[in-house]
């Protein structure tokens, strides 16, 4: 019965979350220059360097930028919400 119930738990909840996060890393790995991206929290701005310890700089606006992690970026900005922070919200 514990079997079962592991494989439940498996199909349901781990397996698409391990999906998620390989896509997700995928799309972050695919990011360079000249991209539009939006940060977790909202900022959206163009890259305009990455560094190889993984800080990417954004131009939020005309000489103004960030040094944000790479970790820290939700997705592409293509003037709406990504599904995953739709989904999230």
């Amino acid at each position: 019965m514990m079997l079962v119930m592991f494989g439940i738990f498996y199909f349901i909840l781990i397996r698409p979350q391990a999906k998620k996060q390989k896509e997700h890393a995928a799309m972050l790995a695919k990011l360079g220059k000249g991209d539009e991206v939006i940060t977790r929290g909202g900022v959206i701005g163009k890259i305009t360097g990455v560094t190889d310890d993984g800080i990417v700089v954004l131009e939020v606006q005309e000489k103004v930028r960030m040094r944000i992690p790479r970790a820290y970026l939700e997705g592409k900005w293509e003037g709406k919400v990504p599904e995953s922070a739709a989904k999230a919200a």
